[in-house]
C-alpha cells in the first residue's frame, strides 16, 4: 500500500482521472456512504463521476491519516460549489464537508473495503434552502440545555 500515492490521487481527482480507480482499488472493493452503497471498481467509479457531475470544483483535502499494514483512516475535507442551491440567494457560494474514510487493503496493496463516514444532517441537509430550515428548527428543539 502506498498510502501518500493515494492522497494524491484524492487530492488531484479530475473527471479525467476517475478512470484511474482500479489502479489503487480491487475490482470487488466494497464502498459505502451515507447515500451509496456497491460492491466493483467500476461502481466506485459511477460514484465518482457522477460527483463531477453534480457538483462544481469538487475537490478533496486530506487533513490528518492514520495508517497500518492493513488499514488507514483518512480525516478529509470535501470542498465544492452546489449547483442550483437557489442561485442569487447565496447558496452557491462554496461548501465544506469534513468527514472520515476507513479503508481496508488487501495482500496486494488494493483499497477492498471505503467506508466514508460523515454527518450528512450537519454537512449538507442543513445547506440546503428548504430542507435547511426544518434541519435547524429540528436541531434547536432536540439540543439539550437551552
Amino acid at each position: 500500500m502506498d498510502l501518500d500515492r493515494l492522497i494524491a490521487f484524492f487530492h488531484d481527482l479530475t473527471p479525467e482521472s476517475v478512470g484511474r480507480f482500479p489502479e489503487f482499488y480491487s475490482a470487488d472493493a466494497y464502498f459505502k456512504d451515507p447515500f451509496n452503497e456497491v460492491r466493483g471498481v467500476e461502481a466506485i467509479q459511477r460514484i465518482f463521476a457522477h460527483m463531477f457531475r453534480q457538483v462544481d470544483a469538487p475537490r478533496f483535502v486530506v487533513i490528518e491519516h492514520l495508517a497500518d499494514a492493513n488499514n488507514a483512516m483518512l480525516v478529509w475535507e470535501f470542498r465544492f460549489r452546489p449547483r442550483g442551491w437557489g442561485r442569487g440567494t447565496g447558496r452557491g457560494e462554496a461548501q465544506v464537508v469534513r468527514g472520515v474514510s476507513h479503508l481496508k487493503f488487501d495482500a496486494a496493496g488494493r483499497v477492498n473495503y471505503h467506508r466514508d463516514y460523515w454527518d450528512a444532517a450537519e454537512e449538507l441537509y442543513m445547506k440546503l434552502p428548504v430542507i435547511g430550515c426544518l434541519m435547524r428548527w429540528l436541531r434547536k428543539r432536540l439540543t439539550a440545555g437551552r
